[in-house]
């Protein structure tokens, strides 16, 4: 049920043009979090979302990776964060998506890899690669 609603916030994302919100960003976010048992399924629809999406929703994918992150982290502390882990896992893949974006949207992505490394949200070794 949570999964769902957490799907159902998502995928609304579509019915918005580009710049998404801020306060639709935090209700996918909160979606994310009541859902964190199913956490795995949480991360699997974003990393879809970002594979299957127009090219102008792919940083705004990218977005919600990064809200749920901070949120998480920020809730539970670093060390019981369940995201960025399992994000992690498939990373390369999802920024491959993500650079199907128009060519406009690539510095957002590159701002919100810097600010990764910067803050410690994925270790180095995992960004640096991605910034190559």
């Amino acid at each position: 049920e949570a999964v769902k609603t957490f799907n159902s916030e998502l995928y609304s994302l579509n019915d918005y043009k580009p710049p998404i919100s801020k306060a639709k960003m935090t209700q996918i976010t909160k979606a994310a979090i009541k859902a964190i048992k199913f956490y795995k399924h949480v991360v699997q629809s974003v990393e879809k979302f970002i594979q299957k999406c127009k090219p102008e929703y792919k940083v705004p994918g990218l977005y919600v990776i990064d809200s749920i992150v901070r949120q998480s982290r920020h809730q539970f502390g670093q060390e019981k964060d369940v995201f960025a882990p399992r994000f992690s896992n498939n990373i390369i893949s999802t920024f491959q998506n993500l650079y199907r974006c128009p060519g406009d949207d690539k510095s957002k992505i590159v701002r919100v890899l810097n600010l990764w490394q910067k803050n410690n949200v994925f270790k180095s070794e995992i960004i640096q690669p991605l910034l190559d």
